[in-house]
């Protein structure tokens, strides 16, 4: 069977984009004097969650991709301040598009320029055990999908139709 993906790597990095490219549609179909909506007040707004994921990712990158890289080297809260800093001026719809964009394109590279053969190597997990970091960078895009299925709750609960489901049923 021929595969599209050259490697393991490169699919996982296809489906990133994908679930990136979704999150950014969902954003982009809310109204941007309402990405300050929030279901109830100890939940994260619509512009809260942008941050949080592009935090994680820019995590994700970075420690995944750093030759001694191992999440139990310091706790949760230092790697958001080493890898993404104070992301909190970030606001408004286009820069928080921009932002989920450039993101993506940066990790990506960094991916692709660590290579495969990096990707396969284990890496300390925040529980002390050990895993590869292709399943990590697969962890990661399990975090970007849960949030993004948040923001589409959040349309619903606006009385919109969620970016998503419009397309499936056609109304682009």
């Amino acid at each position: 069977m021929n595969t599209p993906y050259g490697s393991l790597l490169e699919e996982a990095l296809e489906t990133w984009q994908g679930t990136r490219e979704g999150l950014i549609e969902e954003v982009e179909n809310l109204p941007a004097d309402r990405l300050d909506f929030r279901p109830a007040d100890a939940s994260r707004s619509v512009e809260e969650l942008v941050r949080h994921i592009v935090e994680v990712a820019l995590m994700m990158v970075g420690e995944l991709t750093r030759l001694d890289g191992d999440f139990t080297r310091q706790p949760y809260t230092g790697f958001l301040r080493e890898y993404a800093g104070d992301l909190s001026a970030v606001t408004g719809k286009d820069a928080l598009i921009e932002l989920l964009r450039e993101t993506h394109a940066a990790g990506d590279r960094r991916f692709r320029e660590t290579g495969e053969l990096a990707m396969l190597q284990y890496i300390r997990r925040f529980d002390g055990l050990p895993g590869t970091r292709l399943a990590w960078l697969w962890h990661g895009i399990g975090h970007e999908e849960y949030h993004r299925a948040q923001v589409a709750v959040y349309a619903r609960l606006m009385g919109l139709v969620p970016a998503l489901t419009k397309r499936i049923i056609g109304e682009e």
